[in-house]
């Protein structure tokens, strides 16, 4: 397997930024998640690692070798692609088979990689098959099978599971991750489904507008998003981001009442704000809880079943949406005046600004 380096790597189609200068280490056997809506480089920036795309500046090395021009049969990736790609005239086994007999390996090796990578992704049954005579899932196994038996240095893929249906999706995102387990192998994945991102990624480089947002692990980009985008992009619901005013250790909700910011939090924002001002509250819905007693007073707006648990949605006094993971039990009508109080351990603090995160210092 490889290390990848990105170093100041950017593409401009024009005066068009694809790809901002991004810089960034995958480590040998890591799974990298390149997460982020449409059009905001992470396509674009796997197609570069691979060759696929010219870098406009910087380098890209694969376990310290530049490959920055190298052609991509010379770099040792292998690319899974969102619509399969195999080729429908030929069965299973010759579409797992032509890589290796690209490379002019021997029958035998073949015979022998062939097997090898037919029985890890249980395919075995359909060896003989042709492609349009199978399911989408089975189509993505050859589709994987294809890139594995090369044993490349690295596995780049950009949406594999895109072209499925959900319950395929959950297989072969299962399928994936016991893949790159057993065979730790260095892998970039593409894709703009966050529960996939959270659920596979060793770690998670958000990107929007060509740029990367923040690079962690999947609980460092949900509980301690680097800034406004990334709260509200990750989870499902996002972050509830509240702005108000701050001053002497009190959080104004604007036409809803004060909020006492925990005593944790005071010098960080008394810090950044030079003692009081516009800060921006956010917490995740499970930091919520409901009760007759809480802080803070809303109204209740709708809530969703969801099986598990209930989504509790809540109106503030200035209209303003505060969503709540409460019990599958929980029942309320629309219109029901409650309170609630927040986890002092789940909230954050944004800068309305500069949109960045204020952070806490963590004393030992």
């Amino acid at each position: 397997m490889a290390t990848i380096e990105l170093i100041n790597v950017e593409k401009k189609f024009g005066e068009f930024n694809a790809v901002k200068p991004m810089n960034l280490t995958i480590n040998n056997g890591e799974f990298v998640v390149l997460l982020g809506p449409s059009g905001c480089g992470k396509t674009t920036s796997l197609r570069m690692i691979s060759g696929l795309e010219a870098v406009t500046g910087g380098q890209i090395l694969l376990d310290g070798r530049d490959v920055t021009w190298a052609h991509p049969s010379d770099r040792d990736i292998a690319f899974v692609f969102q619509f399969f790609a195999l080729y429908s005239h030929m069965t299973v086994r010759q579409n797992i088979s032509f890589p290796l007999q690209a490379q002019h390996e021997t029958k035998d090796t073949i015979r022998q990689r062939v097997a090898e990578v037919a029985q890890l992704l249980r395919i075995e049954n359909v060896l003989d098959a042709h492609p349009s005579s199978l399911s989408g899932g089975d189509q993505q196994r050859v589709a994987l099978a294809r890139a594995l038996v090369r044993r490349p240095a690295a596995f780049l893929m950009d949406e594999p599971l895109g072209a499925l249906d959900a319950e395929f999706r959950e297989t072969m995102r299962a399928e994936i991750k016991r893949l790159h387990i057993e065979q730790h192998a260095t892998t970039v994945y593409v894709t703009h489904d966050q529960i996939e991102a959270m659920a596979m990624g060793d770690r998670i480089v958000v990107m929007s507008a060509a740029e990367v947002q923040q690079v962690g692990t999947p609980a460092q980009v949900y509980h301690n998003p680097a800034n406004l985008f990334v709260a509200r992009f990750i989870g499902s619901p996002g972050m509830n981001l509240i702005p108000g005013q701050y001053a002497q250790g009190v959080f104004n909700i604007p036409d809803c009442g004060p909020y006492a910011v925990p005593a944790e939090w005071q010098p960080a924002l008394n810090k950044a704000i030079n003692g009081e001002g516009k800060v921006v509250l956010g917490f995740r819905p499970e930091a919520v809880t409901v009760s007759a007693q809480g802080e803070v007073p809303a109204t209740v707006y709708a809530t969703d079943l969801h099986g598990g648990y209930t989504m509790l949605h809540m109106d503030l006094c200035n209209n303003q949406l505060v969503h709540a993971r409460t019990t599958r039990e929980t029942q309320y009508k629309i219109n029901t005046p409650v309170r609630f109080d927040l986890n002092p351990s789940m909230v954050r603090f944004f800068h309305p600004d500069t949109e960045k995160a204020i952070v806490r210092e963590v004393t030992a």
